[in-house]
């Protein structure tokens, strides 16, 4: 299992990246990429997704709290709103739902 706990990986591009069963506890992917990357299984307790790029994206069965908040989750795979919203997120202020709906209609609609 890759360990990128802690890491500073702003702005990083990477799409395509296999971080299945990564421990990226407290990793700050702030603005990061990640379009079609496989995160399954990753442990992600106080990672920061704000502003990341998560289109398609692999989020089966990830584990702990991240923030989200205004990422883009369209589109992704193995991960609905309703627990990407209960399960897996400290904050999902203005992000893309997987469904393509903003966190924000999504709760008005529910």
């Amino acid at each position: 299992m890759a360990e990128l706990n802690k890491a500073d990986l702003l702005a990083a591009n990477l799409n395509e990246a296999d971080l299945t069963s990564a421990d990226l506890t407290s990793a700050d992917f702030t603005g990061a990429r990640l379009a079609d990357a496989h995160l399954r299984d990753a442990y992600l307790d106080g990672a920061d997704f704000t502003d990341a790029l998560l289109n398609r994206a692999d989020l089966t069965d990830i584990r702990g709290y991240a923030d989200f908040s205004d990422a883009d989750v369209s589109d992704a795979v193995g991960i609905t709103n309703e627990q990407l919203s209960h399960h897996n997120t400290s904050s999902l202020e203005g992000a893309t739902m997987p469904n393509g709906q903003k966190y924000e209609d999504w709760l008005k609609d529910r």
